[in-house]
């Protein structure tokens, strides 16, 4: 995306609001949590600002039925929260893929599983990558690793929800949602629809556009099923995203998505001033998955290392993407702890020396 505005120092979480409001949002629903509070908070001080709705909700659930019917009504809409947060709405975001409706939801990643802690993570993958709730969904997740990049990935996921009519994820570990950073802000989208064509209506006795989730004739809900899976392996062809660094001649191949990213390329250069040549697969979408770029990396490489703040689950998928052509190692820490330079450089030094 192309950042043409002025410049301004915010933090991971500010970032976002401010992209979303860039790309049109009309309203947001959303209940505070730690470590996503400031989203929150941002958009209660800016969307009334710009004459857009802001209101907190009663819950999560409460929050994300209220985006199933802003988004019904054809506005853009978004909701934040974390971890157990995100748990909580999984039902709703079912509905709404089903529904096709375009929806935002940002997940600030923190410590798991149960209340867990307010430490940063990754262990939110499964349930954003696999389509959380129940039923055979999808959703496009987006992963910034940069202040930067949360106010511009969140400003592209309006564009990709209204495009494909599905949820969107921007996900970032707490790490991302909290630190400051300068960046440049977009320029806003212009001429949106005020009402797409598939949006109810308030007008009396209209029942022009119907939208549900209940299909109770088996038939017509295979059918909507098959509907979702088309839309899903066009979303896998176009919408691959991710960053490769070095990656021509690497033997070791570092994968890794938001802070894990950062991390990995301050530990490149102690490997490969050691001898060692590594390179940096860093995904920006991690659904759909960036297979075509795994599997061109695999053509050469010797081995995978996964860096991940959870107990492997971005790591299985890899595996999936190489199909296991190659090895696949997980470097990770949990509970809120992030993996530190030196782990990352010993870690990879030790493998290398088996290869």
């Amino acid at each position: 995306m192309t950042s043409s505005g002025p410049r301004t120092l915010l933090k991971g979480n500010e970032a976002a609001v401010y992209g979303a409001l860039l790309g049109g949002c009309e309203c947001f629903f959303g209940y505070p949590i730690t470590p996503a509070s400031e989203i929150a908070h941002a958009s209660a001080s800016l969307f009334p600002k710009l004459g857009r709705a802001f209101l907190q909700a009663e819950s999560e659930i409460a929050a994300i039925n209220m985006c199933l019917g802003s988004a019904s009504a054809g506005r853009r809409s978004l909701t934040a929260s974390s971890g157990l947060g995100i748990s909580l709405k999984q039902e709703g975001v079912s509905y709404i893929a089903t529904c096709e409706l375009p929806c935002v939801i940002v997940d600030i990643t923190r410590g798991g599983p149960g209340l867990g802690n307010i430490g940063p993570e990754q262990s939110d993958y499964n349930q954003l990558v696999k389509g959380g709730g129940h039923g055979n969904y999808k959703t496009i997740v987006l992963a910034p690793n940069s202040v930067q990049e949360m106010c511009d990935l969140t400003m592209q996921a309006f564009e990709l929800a209204d495009k494909y009519r599905t949820p969107v994820y921007v996900v970032a570990d707490g790490v991302i949602g909290q630190m400051i950073e300068s960046i440049t802000l977009p320029r806003a989208v212009e001429g949106r629809p005020v009402r797409p064509d598939y949006a109810i209506t308030a007008e009396p006795g209209s029942q022009a556009n119907v939208i549900t989730s209940i299909y109770l004739d088996h038939d017509d809900l295979e059918a909507v099923n098959q509907r979702l899976q088309d839309k899903y392996a066009e979303i896998q062809a176009n919408e691959q995203d991710a960053e490769c660094v070095d990656l021509d001649e690497a033997d070791i191949v570092l994968v890794g998505y938001g802070v894990s990213s950062r991390i990995i390329r301050t530990a490149m250069a102690p490997l490969q001033k050691a001898g060692i040549k590594v390179g940096l697969l860093r995904p920006r979408v991690l659904w759909p998955t960036p297979i075509d770029a795994l599997k061109t990396a695999a053509k050469h490489a010797k081995a995978f290392v996964v860096v991940e703040m959870s107990n492997g689950q971005f790591a299985d998928d890899v595996r999936l993407a190489i199909e296991c052509s190659k090895p696949v190692k997980l470097c990770s820490r949990m509970g809120g702890n992030v993996p530190t330079t030196q782990q990352i450089v010993e870690f990879v030094t030790e493998l290398h020396a088996t290869l």
